[in-house]
C-alpha cells in the first residue's frame, strides 16, 4: 500500500486491492463529450488504455460533460497515472475538424483552452455494497441527467454489458 501524494491535501490511497471511482469533468463542465463520435473515441482510447495498463474495467458511463470509471488498479503504474495517460491521449477528441480543401482554413472552433479539468475525483471503494451502489449511479447517470427514459439507451456506458451481455468497446471484467 502507498499513499499518492496530490494537491490541497487530498490523498490517494492505492495498493490494498480496492476499485476506484474515478470522475473527471471537461473543461468547466463544458460539453465537450457532446457529439457521438467523440464518446466512440474516448471509448477507444479507454480500451487501449486498459490494454496498456492492465486494469479491469467494472464499469464506465461517458456523458457530455465528464465520465465516470469503476476499475481495478492497473497491474502497470497506479490509477493517477492511468488517468493522466487516459485524458492527454483522449485530446484527440479535440482534435478541429477541416473545412474543404478550397477554403484551407480551419472552422471557427467553440472548444476552450483545455479539454479536462486538471484533476479527477477518486473514490475507493472497498465493500461489495460500495461498488453496487457505484456501479448503479454510473448506470442510471444519464436517465438522471435526462439524456434517455432508461439507461440501455445510452450506448457509452457498460449497462448493456450487464443487463444483455453484451460485449461493448470496453472490455468488462478480468
Amino acid at each position: 500500500m502507498y499513499n499518492q501524494p496530490v494537491p490541497k491535501g487530498l490523498i490517494r490511497i492505492y495498493g490494498q486491492g480496492d476499485w476506484h471511482f474515478i470522475t473527471c469533468s471537461c473543461y468547466h463542465r463544458q460539453p465537450l463529450m457532446n457529439s457521438a463520435p467523440r464518446r466512440d473515441l474516448f471509448l477507444k482510447i479507454l480500451e487501449e488504455t486498459r490494454k496498456k495498463y492492465q486494469f479491469i474495467v467494472a464499469g464506465y458511463v461517458v456523458m457530455p460533460e465528464h465520465f465516470h470509471l469503476l476499475i481495478g488498479e492497473p497491474k502497470i503504474k497506479n490509477p493517477s497515472v492511468v488517468m493522466q495517460v487516459l485524458k492527454r491521449v483522449s485530446l484527440r477528441c479535440r482534435k478541429k475538424k477541416r473545412q474543404p480543401k478550397q477554403q484551407l482554413t480551419l472552422l471557427v472552433s467553440d472548444l476552450p483552452p483545455a479539454f479536462w479539468q486538471p484533476r479527477s475525483y477518486d473514490f475507493n471503494v472497498g465493500t461489495r455494497r460500495k461498488y453496487i451502489q457505484k456501479l448503479k449511479y454510473i448506470h442510471y447517470n444519464p436517465v438522471k441527467r435526462e439524456l434517455v427514459s432508461s439507461p440501455e439507451l445510452w450506448r457509452w456506458s457498460s449497462f448493456r454489458f450487464y443487463w444483455y451481455g453484451e460485449e461493448g468497446p470496453v472490455k468488462i471484467g478480468e
